[in-house]
């Protein structure tokens, strides 16, 4: 099996046929089984595909198949996202500091793994980091880079104050990537330990967490996860 044929790759590749008006509202996909086929991979991997798609209101299951939905969300341009998740980071970062308490090089988890398109083993560069205002934690975070970027951008690996700022601009001006596809999800959910910690919050509490992907034609550049407290408010304007 390619490891490029993840489960994000072919979420993507159906995703685009919905948007594209290739697959119209109530077109039946294939069946589990023969996308799995006719993509040489596992059935649990269609199966994350088809999950991924159904959360984000492009299809819908039953018990004759699955279907495009009636009405599948309209996606917003790479550009649209790109913008959308700039507006999301400044919004995060607007009167804060921000505290590594965490940098180096490691074994990422499968998901991580499949996101980036890396063989068992490899490693990509963790940094794990908390802002706030003040006395108060305002996010509890951890972002993902290619681990050859760390050569390139060495502050990737420092956990010493103040290098956290503006690290995404400068990681763009030494790799010489341009991003062109951006993609970003939230949801409410109750902190796990790790995330209750970092933000000095009960386990269990109510959370907003989000995930941010930003590529371009060569991979993933950049993925990171966040999660905000209780009782805190992020907003951004929608531009036509």
């Amino acid at each position: 099996m390619a490891s490029s044929k993840t489960f994000t790759v072919i979420a993507d590749h159906f995703r685009q046929r919905i948007l594209s008006g290739e697959l119209e509202p109530g077109a039946k996909l294939p069946t589990n089984r023969e996308i799995s086929g006719s993509w040489q991979v596992a059935a649990a991997t269609v199966s994350r595909a088809l999950q991924a798609l159904q959360v984000e209101g492009f299809i819908r299951t039953t018990p004759r198949g699955t279907f495009v939905a009636d009405d599948p969300r309209v996606g917003l341009s790479s550009r649209d996202r790109l913008a959308r998740v700039q507006r999301v980071k400044s919004i995060l970062a607007e009167g804060e500091t921000s505290r590594v308490t965490d940098a180096g090089l490691v074994v990422p988890p499968l998901y991580v793994a499949e996101l980036f398109d890396l063989d068992s083993g490899d490693q990509v560069v963790r940094r794990e980091w908390i802002s706030g205002r003040g006395s108060t934690r305002t996010c509890f975070a951890v972002t993902w880079y290619p681990a050859q970027f760390a050569a390139l951008v060495p502050d990737l690996l420092s956990t010493a104050p103040g290098k956290n700022a503006g690290l995404t601009a400068r990681v763009l001006e030494a790799t010489e990537r341009i991003i062109t596809h951006a993609r970003d999800d939230m949801h409410g959910r109750a902190a796990d330990a790790r995330e209750a910690s970092g933000l000095g919050i009960p386990v269990g509490s109510a959370v907003l967490a989000g995930a941010h992907r930003w590529s371009d034609a060569a991979g993933v550049v950049e993925y990171g996860e966040w999660v905000l407290p209780p009782r805190f408010t992020i907003g951004y304007e929608y531009v036509p």
